[in-house]
């Protein structure tokens, strides 16, 4: 569900299956989907409304209009300081936790 938010195949206001309904679409453990919403809720993808259900929320393309902005600025720093894009890369995958690439 994250993926199909950050890519926009599910869009703002899409209302989302019960925990139920997915965790027996999916084979899971009600428990196990319950916490996956309560994840994407703390992330800011999603917004439970009580009984009216679980939905794609507006704060996940904030989040990810603040990430593009962040990126922009990144790459604006970079040029400035003259550091050329194999090695930037690199820095943003330390910088999230991964191995940098060859």
């Amino acid at each position: 569900l994250a993926r199909q938010i950050q890519e926009r195949s599910l869009v703002v206001g899409t209302r989302l299956p019960t925990i139920r309904r997915l965790a027996a679409d999916l084979g899971l453990a009600v428990n196990t989907v319950g916490r996956a919403y309560r994840e994407l809720e703390e992330a800011g993808l999603i917004e439970t409304r009580g009984r009216a259900g679980s939905f794609v929320s507006a704060a996940g393309e904030q989040a990810l209009e603040q990430a593009h902005r962040a990126a922009r600025e990144y790459a604006a720093v970079i040029s400035s300081v003259g550091i050329d894009r194999t090695e930037a890369i690199r820095i943003v995958e330390a910088a999230l936790g991964r191995s940098a690439t060859p």
